[in-house]
């Protein structure tokens, strides 16, 4: 059988140092693969005007497979100042390459785990009965749609005005009619029944093969009564299909009080794009943070894997480097279910779970220290030391 391809897109910042380590650890396990660079971020925008070039695009449509490491972000005006001077007042505008990537190969399922691996001292705890601390198990797993919403960049400052004049036919819009139209500023919230149905059905769907008993739609159906309404509704209906699938319906505020009140509860739960971002980073804060927050984007024939921490460029320097990879090394595990190494997949996860449970290596933010070159004279391990060791309990 030939080997798979896969597209490895290191990105900024950090992405460059924790994407090989993750490909160690595949080769550690026995994966088989062949890794093609692509270009993606910063660097490209400065120099071209396009952090997601052409080229890149081309590599995806062929190979249907990557591993993408972190993308640095600006706002427009500080982007814009970093183009290289002939490009400089040529009308390009920066847009996030992740998001474009999501956008262009419609992967609408964004699949964020968050399960709490014992030993972990960024564990959640929370005070028992008593004197008792209690530190609960969480295994969550977010659907979050990811081409919609208020994320899909429809939006004006200062509208044109067949936009505000059509806006303006809704009543509500009457009492915004005493700002000046260049100071208003409007971004829409835009879901369809198609994807919206997709995701709500791919978290039954995966509850229902891994034994969850319960679905959450985590939305604002009381306020935002259109478009959470349509998930909840939806929700609804494909429920009726999964008998034995609880429904549950909280709303976005609510549940980021009750995820430090009762994670454990939780099963699966699904949201559109923005209040999917928000409670996953929640969760994640509650076993370990983003140094073990890993993700998938799928759709019906690309799939890009990805941690969901950012870029963190201020580490990038550092020699040797300092930033845990085990979110990386989970999101190449989440690649290997998505092809069907569930084995090596599980394989690999074990072995990250012998290390955090052992309590032998840990990085800097395991032992609770803020990030800087000296926290290695202190006791944290390197990227390498964290790598090494999970393929230790490979062998």
């Amino acid at each position: 059988m030939s080997k798979r391809t896969i597209v490895t897109m290191p990105g900024d910042g950090i992405g460059k140092t924790v994407l090989p380590e993750a490909i160690r650890v595949l080769e550690a396990a026995g994966f088989e693969a062949d890794y093609v660079h692509a270009d993606i971020g910063w660097e490209f925008w400065c120099k071209e005007g396009n952090p997601l070039p052409q080229r890149t695009i081309d590599l995806l449509e062929k190979h249907k497979l990557a591993l993408f490491g972190a993308i640095t972000s600006k706002p427009k005006a500080e982007a814009a100042k970093e183009l290289a001077p002939e490009l400089q007042d040529k009308g390009y505008v920066y847009y996030s390459p992740i998001v474009g990537l999501r956008q262009h190969f419609d992967l609408d399922i964004c699949m964020r785990p968050c399960k709490t691996f014992k030993g972990n001292p960024l564990n959640f705890i929370r005070r028992g009965p008593g004197d008792t601390i209690e530190e609960p198990e969480v295994d969550v797993v977010i659907f979050r749609q990811n081409t919609e919403g208020l994320y899909v960049g429809v939006e004006w400052t200062n509208p044109p005005d067949e936009v505000y004049n059509a806006l303006m036919t809704h009543p509500k819009m009457k009492k915004f009619a005493w700002s000046p139209k260049e100071e208003l500023a409007i971004s829409t919230r835009i879901f369809t029944k198609k994807y919206t149905e997709r995701i709500v059905r791919a978290a039954f769907e995966y509850a229902d093969k891994f034994g969850y008993k319960s679905v959450t739609v985590c939305e604002k159906p009381n306020v935002i009564r259109e478009t959470s309404g349509m998930m909840l509704a939806i929700g609804k209906e494909v429920a009726a299909e999964y008998p034995h699938i609880q429904l549950w319906n909280t709303n976005i505020d609510a549940q980021m009080m009750w995820l430090t009140k009762n994670p454990e509860d939780y099963g699966v739960i699904v949201a559109g794009n923005m209040f999917g971002d928000i409670v996953s980073d929640g969760f994640a804060g509650l076993v370990g943070g983003l140094g073990f927050a890993c993700s998938a984007n799928i759709g019906k024939e690309v799939a890009i894997f990805e941690p969901t921490h950012g870029s963190a460029p201020k580490y990038e320097t550092f020699d040797p480097p300092i930033v845990n990879p085990i979110a990386m090394i989970l999101t190449a595990c989440m690649m290997l279910d998505h092809i069907g190494e569930n084995d090596k997949a599980n394989k690999i996860r074990q072995a990250v779970a012998d290390v955090v449970a052992e309590g032998k290596v840990r990085t800097y933010d395991m032992l609770k220290m803020r990030g800087s070159q000296d926290v290695i004279e202190k006791g944290a391990a390197t990227t390498y030391q964290m790598t090494d060791a999970i393929i230790e309990k490979l062998k």
